[in-house]
């Protein structure tokens, strides 16, 4: 039986638990977009959210060169880019590098040749198009590559030091020790101390976002329903489930804390 059909649905949590909410902290392919877009109702639901005085962290894969303009032009308070790499603060702030790096040059170097050293033994998998981009990590294309396949890669960068990770659109070549969860950790103590774990939700949809589930730092979070492709290869699992996917579903979530305010008040 697969574990995955244990998870709560995102209706059994109780209201009290989500009128404490303040932060969402949450990925972006497959949880706030839809088809890989944003759709009108996504971007009602941040604006909604915003006028709650809920903030809403952005916490993706995608590149700094990405993210830097997305964050700037979206209603949210702020992205972490890279998996953790970067932190861009809301109101065009300098980013943060969050994973320390002593010469960056010296570092996309050894990204690359990592890059090559893989392709000797996939010679399939391409760079990405925002890879250039990118300073912490190095992406390619997930699109292709079965699951055993991704278990090899993950190996073989972890055997020459380097951490590995996926989402539904990309994989990453990356420090070992750089994740969603560490990244998070780390602005909410420097940037966000103000909000304490059950004031916080995390949202998710791919094997990426696995730490954002981890109970340890943060007891409430949320999968969209699109996690289920994924959930059985994940060491930490959402502690809700939402009966929509991508977009819709952060939609679904968006809708259950904005209605448990109004219950409370």
């Amino acid at each position: 039986m697969s574990r995955h059909l244990s998870l709560p649905a995102l209706s059994e949590i109780s209201s009290t638990s989500l009128s404490k909410i303040r932060l969402i902290a949450t990925d972006m392919d497959g949880t706030l977009t839809r088809g890989g877009k944003f759709t009108p109702a996504l971007l009602q639901a941040l604006e909604d959210l915003a006028a709650a005085d809920i903030k809403v962290l952005i916490v993706t894969g995608r590149s700094a060169g990405w993210v830097s303009g997305l964050s700037a032009m979206m209603p949210v308070a702020g992205a972490i880019a890279e998996n953790g790499g970067l932190y861009f603060p809301p109101g065009n702030q300098r980013p943060v590098i969050l994973t320390p790096i002593p010469d960056l040059a010296q570092h996309r170097q050894h990204l690359a040749t990592t890059f090559e050293n893989l392709q000797t033994k996939f010679p399939q998998i391409q760079e990405s198009t925002d890879n250039r981009f990118r300073l912490t990590d190095w992406t390619f294309d997930v699109t292709g590559l079965r699951q055993d396949e991704l278990q090899t890669l993950d190996h073989l960068c972890q055997q020459i030091g380097w951490g590995f990770t996926y989402s539904n659109v990309q994989c990453h070549i990356k420090p070992q020790d750089q994740d969603k969860a560490v990244g998070l950790l780390q602005v909410l103590r420097e940037y966000l101390p103000q909000y304490s774990p059950e004031q916080i939700v995390t949202v998710g949809d791919s094997p990426n976002d696995e730490s954002l589930f981890d109970r340890r730092y943060f007891p409430v979070s949320v999968g969209v329903a699109n996690v289920l492709e994924y959930v059985n290869q994940l060491k930490y699992q959402p502690a809700y489930i939402t009966t929509a996917a991508e977009g819709e579903g952060f939609c679904e979530l968006s809708s259950y804390i904005l209605k448990s305010l109004h219950i409370s008040s």
